[in-house]
């Protein structure tokens, strides 16, 4: 512990190599994004503005409809990535291939007016498909980077960063929607409908451009992995490869029941907090919900969550990791019942702060469990793996949000609906034997 102490601060934060920073700057380039198109800002523009003259709750159920479709097809893409770039070498190209995508579709995002729901609804889609895409990737170069014993300082350090880009960017584009005539922007009354809607259009282009610029030391850095020496140079061999390495990962983790049983779990209660990720800004403004209020709160979580992680680690070490998972998936109960009955926007204030408190925590926590039940050897596939659930959530469960407020008319029995997800994984989390696993 003392010689820990003595190490330099970039070094116990595994910062202190260049490529190190480079891989850890993408989760801070990349999280703008999720901060601004996926939970704040776009989510109510599409309500207020790309669905100007629908009802509420069909602008909600539309919105919740593109988000499950694009996730769906992120989800059935996602897992043949890794294994394609690890069979032909290529996890850089794919990597800028899916950012393309991703920051195309969101700088264009600008040209999206009033009534104009359904481009708006397909470039959001784009954009998704495009972040997943990335993000999968980015986590298959984290084994590449990182040298023993850095793997989860390395991890860490990305997430943190990811919290504070995220959350620096929100705090610039929020300024830059609520103070237009702060950037010499047209302000005040008399606005014609573009005039309006500029700085909230200038802001999905500020995220384009914060993505790119803060991706490019990766480029840089960051040296490609070689390919898999037996698998055939051509695109069919390299197809034929990447199935077959899936196939024989899918085969490792069904030898560990316990570690499968972990996987199945996460997948479930993080789809649920996916989806109070991303229906949160899509439901207030249905129920009328100032803007400014909501994108103020939803910036509270990204700085509430980062010093609420390290408390969730240390909590961990008094009763355990999986118990203080349950005891943040318990936490989401209270949120999810608080968005329920939710009214007012300091109703939307406590919402954000105990998603906050338990969001960090639960995801990290989840991910280091489940580090300690996979065989050491097999740790860089085996992560991937893992990383590619996590980025699944919120698949299914805008889907059920979206049939259940169909079938009802209410979009607060749709909201219930994801109660399901967080009573399903913790129960499969409970029947978990963490030492039977690292045993196994």
């Amino acid at each position: 512990m003392q010689a820990s102490a003595r190490k330099p601060l970039l070094e116990r934060l595994c910062l202190h190599r260049p490529e190190l920073r480079a891989w850890a700057l993408y989760d801070w380039a990349n999280s703008a994004m999720v901060t601004v198109i996926i939970t704040t800002v776009f989510p109510i523009y599409f309500g207020r503005v790309a669905a100007a003259g629908l009802e509420p709750a069909v602008a909600t159920r539309r919105f919740a409809a593109f988000t499950t479709v694009s996730l769906l097809v992120a989800a059935l893409l996602s897992p043949f990535l890794g294994a394609l770039a690890d069979a032909g070498g290529i996890k850089k190209k794919l990597l800028a291939a899916f950012m393309g995508l991703g920051v195309g579709s969101t700088a264009a995002l600008f040209a999206v007016q009033h009534g104009d729901w359904v481009l708006g609804g397909v470039l959001f889609g784009l954009a998704n498909v495009g972040v997943v895409g990335s993000f999968v990737l980015y986590d298959a170069l984290l084994p590449h980077v990182a040298r023993e014993g850095e793997l989860d300082r390395l991890s860490s350090a990305g997430y943190a960063l990811g919290y504070v880009g995220g959350g620096l960017l929100l705090l610039f584009d929020l300024l830059l929607i609520r103070n237009p005539g702060w950037f010499g922007l047209p302000s005040g009354e008399g606005l014609t409908p573009a005039q309006e809607t500029l700085p909230s259009r200038l802001a999905f282009v500020s995220v384009a451009v914060w993505w790119v610029l803060f991706a490019l030391p990766l480029f840089r850095r960051v040296s490609e992995p070689p390919a898999l020496p037996r698998v055939a140079a051509q695109a069919g061999g390299m197809v034929r490869g990447a199935l077959r390495d899936l196939a024989a990962t899918l085969r490792e983790v069904g030898r560990f029941r316990q570690t499968a049983l972990m996987l199945v779990a996460f997948l479930v209660y993080n789809d649920g907090i996916g989806t109070i990720i991303r229906m949160a800004a899509p439901y207030g403004e249905e129920i009328g919900l100032d803007p400014g209020a909501m994108i103020t709160a939803i910036l509270m979580v990204q700085f509430v969550g980062v010093p609420f992680a390290f408390l969730f680690g240390a909590l961990a070490d008094r009763i355990s990791a999986k118990r203080a998972i349950l005891l943040g998936i318990g936490v989401y109960f209270v949120i999810t019942g608080v968005a329920w009955r939710m009214r007012t926007e300091a109703e939307f204030y406590v919402l954000a702060f105990l998603v906050g408190m338990v969001q960090g925590g639960v995801q990290a926590l989840s991910r280091s469990l489940y580090a300690s039940l996979i065989p050491r050897h097999r740790s860089g596939e085996l992560f991937g793996l893992f990383a590619v659930l996590e980025k699944f959530a919120g698949v299914a469960g805008p889907g059920f949000f979206w049939l259940a407020s169909l079938l009802t008319g209410s979009s607060r029995a749709g909201l219930l609906s994801v109660l399901v997800f967080f009573a399903v994984g913790g129960l499969l989390l409970m029947r978990v034997d963490v030492d039977e696993g690292r045993r196994a």
